[in-house]
C-alpha cells in the first residue's frame, strides 16, 4: 500500500513537469485542473436549446446533487434565449447563474470546469474544439460534424486536450444494446449479414419554429458568430431557429438520426465506417421552402477494407409523412435475427435444423433470448428526461470525477460524422460515395465532396 502511495506521488510529480507517463497512460493532461473529490464540478450551457430544456435539464437534476455539479453560467448568442436560460438555471440551482453573450466570454472568465454543447448541427465540433481548448470537459449533442474538416480538427483537438467529452448518443449509456452488444461479440450471433434501421413521422412541425420566427431580430443575436465557417449569406431566421431543414447548417435526416442508429452498427460490429454508401429519396411532402430532404433511403455496405469478400449490408430508411415514431433497429445473421424494437434474440428467420442438413452444415440456431426490456428508446423531438439520456449524462458526470473514458467517446461520435458525411456526399452528388482511409477525405467520384 505504501509503495503504491509513493508511486502515486511521484508520477503526479512528474506528470506536473510536463512529462510523459508512457508505462502508466497518465500526461501532463491528464492532470491538468483535475478536479477533487469534494470539489464541486461547476458547468456551463452553450447554447440555451429545445434539446437543452427538454432532455438535458431533467437528466442533470436526477444526479447533480449526489455527483456534486452545479450550473453556473449560460451563453447564448440570442439575448431571448440567453436570458431565458439564466432564468431557468437560476431557479433549478438557487444560486447565481450568469448569462454570456457568447462562448468567448464565457471560457475568458474561467467559472467553469465542464460544459453542455447543444448549439446548432453545424456547430457541435467547432463548440468542441473551443471547450476542450478552454481546458473543459463537455457534454456534445450529435451529430457530432457536418464536414470532414471539422470532424478532423475536433478529433484532434479533443485527444490532444486529454478533457473528457461524451458524445450525445445515449444508446450507448442502454443495458439492453450493452447486452446486444455482449451477445453479437460473444460469437453466438453468427456473422452479421443485414442489418435493417428506419425511422418514420408523420409531423409535419417537426423541426419548426413557427412561434420565434417573428421573435428573432438580428439586432439581438450575432449573425456572422453564428454563421461560423460556412459561407456567409444574409441573416435569415429560419435558418437560425429551423437549420435542421437547411443545407449546410444541417443534412437533416442523416445527421439526426443515421447518427443515431448507425453508431450501435459501429458499436457492434468494431467497424469505424462503410466502405460505401449510396442514397436515394427527395422532397415528396413538405413543401415549405426547405433544401434537406423529408424521405430518404440509405444503403452501407460495411467490412473489412482488405476483404470485398466479406461484409454486411445495412439499409437506413426514413420518412416524415407517415409513420408512428418507432424506430426500428434489426440485426440479421444466418441463425435469426437480434430485434431492438422488441429487445429479444430469436431463432425468426434464421437457417433451421432440416434446411442446414440438407446442405451438409450445422445450424446456428439462436436461442430465445430477452435484452433488458427496461430502457425503450424514446424517439420524440424532446425526449425529456428519459432513461437511456439521464444514463449518459450521468455517465460523462461520473467519468468527469473519474477521468475514465464515457461511453460515447469522441471517437463514437468521429465514426457516426464519417458515415453521415458519406450519406450525405451520395445525397448532393446522386453518385456512390467512398472513405479515403489514408487523407480520412469522404470521395465521390474520384473527388474530394465539398459542401
Amino acid at each position: 500500500m505504501e509503495k503504491s502511495r509513493r508511486t502515486f506521488i511521484k508520477q503526479a510529480a512528474l506528470a506536473g513537469t510536463g512529462v510523459l507517463l508512457a508505462k502508466t497512460g497518465w500526461s501532463a493532461a491528464s492532470y491538468k485542473r483535475i478536479i477533487g473529490a469534494n470539489d464541486r464540478v461547476r458547468v456551463g450551457v452553450i447554447g440555451f436549446s429545445d434539446r437543452h430544456k427538454s432532455s438535458h435539464i431533467p437528466s442533470f437534476m436526477n444526479h447533480y446533487k449526489e455527483l456534486n455539479f452545479e450550473v453556473v453560467a449560460v451563453s447564448d448568442i440570442w439575448n431571448k434565449r440567453r436570458e431565458e436560460g439564466a432564468a431557468t438555471w437560476k431557479a433549478k440551482m438557487q444560486n447565481d447563474v450568469k448569462a454570456f453573450r457568447n462562448n468567448e466570454e464565457l471560457y475568458d472568465s474561467k467559472t467553469v470546469d465542464a460544459v453542455f454543447i447543444s448549439t446548432a448541427d453545424f456547430q457541435h465540433a467547432r463548440h468542441a474544439i473551443e471547450a476542450v481548448k478552454a481546458g473543459c470537459d463537455a457534454y456534445v449533442e450529435k451529430p457530432f460534424a457536418e464536414t470532414m474538416e471539422d470532424n478532423r480538427a475536433a478529433l484532434k483537438a479533443i485527444n490532444e486536450s486529454g478533457k473528457i467529452v461524451q458524445i450525445g448518443s445515449q444508446r450507448r449509456s442502454g443495458a439492453n444494446y450493452h447486452a446486444a452488444n455482449d451477445f453479437i461479440r460473444s460469437g453466438k450471433f453468427g456473422p452479421i449479414t443485414m442489418v435493417e434501421l428506419t425511422w418514420n413521422v408523420n409531423q409535419p412541425g417537426r423541426w419548426r419554429r413557427p412561434e420565434l420566427l417573428g421573435t428573432l431580430k438580428q439586432e439581438d443575436t450575432d449573425w456572422k458568430r453564428w454563421i461560423m465557417n460556412r459561407p456567409y449569406e444574409d441573416f435569415d431566421p429560419r435558418k437560425y431557429l429551423e437549420f435542421r431543414l437547411f443545407w449546410p447548417y444541417s443534412s437533416g435526416l442523416p445527421g439526426q438520426w443515421i447518427s443515431h442508429q448507425i453508431d450501435t452498427v459501429h458499436w457492434f460490429s468494431g467497424l469505424k465506417h462503410p466502405r460505401s454508401v449510396a442514397a436515394n429519396g427527395g422532397i415528396y411532402m413538405w413543401k415549405d421552402g426547405r433544401s434537406n430532404w423529408d424521405t430518404i433511403t440509405a444503403v452501407f455496405d460495411y467490412g473489412p477494407l482488405d476483404d470485398l469478400s466479406t461484409g454486411f449490408q445495412v439499409t437506413f430508411a426514413s420518412r416524415m409523412h407517415n409513420g408512428d415514431e418507432n424506430p426500428s433497429e434489426i440485426y440479421y445473421s444466418n441463425g435469426g435475427e437480434l430485434n431492438l424494437i422488441t429487445n429479444k434474440v430469436s431463432p425468426t428467420g434464421g437457417l433451421t435444423e432440416k434446411m442446414a442438413a440438407a446442405m451438409g452444415m450445422k445450424a446456428n440456431l439462436l436461442p430465445e433470448i430477452d435484452l433488458a426490456n427496461t430502457e425503450k428508446v424514446v424517439a420524440s423531438a424532446n425526449t425529456g428526461g428519459d432513461v437511456l439520456t439521464s444514463n449518459h449524462v450521468r455517465n460523462w458526470m461520473e467519468c468527469v470525477r473519474s477521468r475514465k473514458q464515457p461511453n460515447a467517446p469522441v471517437e463514437a461520435g468521429y465514426s457516426h460524422s464519417i458515415a453521415n458525411i458519406m450519406t450525405n456526399a451520395a445525397v448532393h452528388t446522386g453518385f456512390k460515395a467512398t472513405f479515403d482511409e489514408h487523407t480520412q477525405e469522404v470521395m465521390v467520384n474520384g473527388k474530394i465532396f465539398k459542401y
